[in-house]
């Protein structure tokens, strides 16, 4: 073909997952803080089993011990709010709950409703239990799936995201993502979040034209 000039392709659109990583002796930290509550949460309870994945209640957030990780958690937030070109706006964090994923444990695809940012901080992984994936938000984009030659940004239905302990992820509360199980012989271990604007209804749910 006689183009002028190079054709070129237009991003509409784009998701984004933000990933940080905590330096080596505040991540130490981190974990000892987050060990030691995952033991009182789990006093007198078994291991979970081979495939099981158990998960703490949601409100660690509260926790003193935890409040250094929260800070964390808040000023990536606050980045990622930054990068979107957000107006200043308080938010609060409303929930942040472990997971512990024994050989075998999986999570099956979700996302998490009512928030507008959501993240994952990794605690304990390793070669085997060291990734996330990341699903294509647009359900058209499966009506026809030809088969490709090679896998790209532009054609796959997901995107595996490799972590090491100290990542910090952060992505929109509606992007669907899910774990494989843990092929590894140790459990994994993460810390899930959660993010949403304070006093959303009262300051800015309103429309975007007219008066606010």
């Amino acid at each position: 073909m006689d183009w002028q000039g190079s054709p070129e392709v237009i991003r509409l659109f784009p998701s984004f997952v933000w990933k940080a990583r905590l330096g080596s002796e505040v991540h130490e930290a981190m974990r000892v803080a987050i060990l030691g509550e995952l033991a009182a949460e789990r006093t007198g309870a078994a291991d979970p089993e081979t495939g099981q994945v158990w998960q703490s209640r949601h409100g660690l957030h509260r926790l003193p011990a935890l409040e250094p990780l929260v800070g964390h958690l808040r000023a990536g937030v606050e980045q990622v709010l930054g990068f979107l070109r957000v107006e200043t706006a308080p938010f609060e964090i409303t929930g942040l709950w472990v997971n512990v994923a024994a050989p075998g444990g999986a999570v099956r695809m979700h996302n998490h409703p009512n928030n507008i940012l959501s993240g994952v901080y990794y605690v304990q992984v390793q070669e085997g239990a060291d990734t996330i994936n990341f699903h294509d938000p647009r359900p058209q984009a499966a009506v026809v799936r030809p088969p490709v030659t090679e896998l790209t940004a532009y054609n796959t239905d997901q995107v595996v995201v490799r972590v090491v302990d100290g990542d910090l992820l952060v992505f929109p509360s509606w992007l669907s993502h899910s774990v494989d199980p843990n092929r590894s012989d140790r459990v994994r271990i993460s810390a899930s979040f959660n993010a949403m604007f304070s006093s959303y209804a009262e300051t800015m749910s309103g429309p975007l034209w007219g008066e606010r």
